[in-house]
């Protein structure tokens, strides 16, 4: 069974500013550190992206898969495998964002299943990493913009 890995993180933006670089996967690249391409394949009718190819490399983790999206409004983005790489069997995720003073505490859940056997230490380190860097350069893109 997939452990989960849950962050927080308060960026001094509002809600629509954070939700706008999440939305950016183009951008993945420039400040979500282990997101090698971040490609939409498919966009849904509120025009956000619905499916999105990446090349991931987590050092222990590097692998290319599609996500496909789920957007609730301005307060979460959902996401989990559509296809699957040769190393990860099933990831599942979400940024929930909720309003904190005059900002915006965002939380980042990942859940990580592979294919190949890992140690569970390991894995929940990389996972770890992925989340923790994912937030800090988050952080960074939208408080720079």
């Amino acid at each position: 069974m997939a452990d989960r890995t849950t962050s927080s993180i308060t960026i001094e933006a509002d809600r629509a500013s954070v939700l706008a670089v999440i939305a950016d996967f183009p951008s993945y690249p420039e400040w979500a550190g282990q997101v090698k391409v971040a490609e939409v394949l498919g966009t849904g009718q509120d025009g956000r992206a619905s499916e999105v190819r990446f090349v991931l490399d987590a050092g222990v983790i590097s692998d290319e898969y599609v996500l496909g999206y789920e957007w609730h409004d301005d307060e979460r983005v959902e996401w989990r495998v559509v296809r699957s790489g040769k190393m990860v069997a099933e990831l599942t995720g979400s940024y929930r964002l909720a309003d904190v003073g005059g900002g915006t505490e965002v939380t980042y859940e990942l859940t990580v299943d592979l294919k190949v056997p890992m140690i569970g230490m390991i894995k929940r380190r990389a996972e770890k990493v992925i989340v923790d860097t994912a937030l800090k350069g988050l952080k960074r893109r939208v408080e720079a913009a």
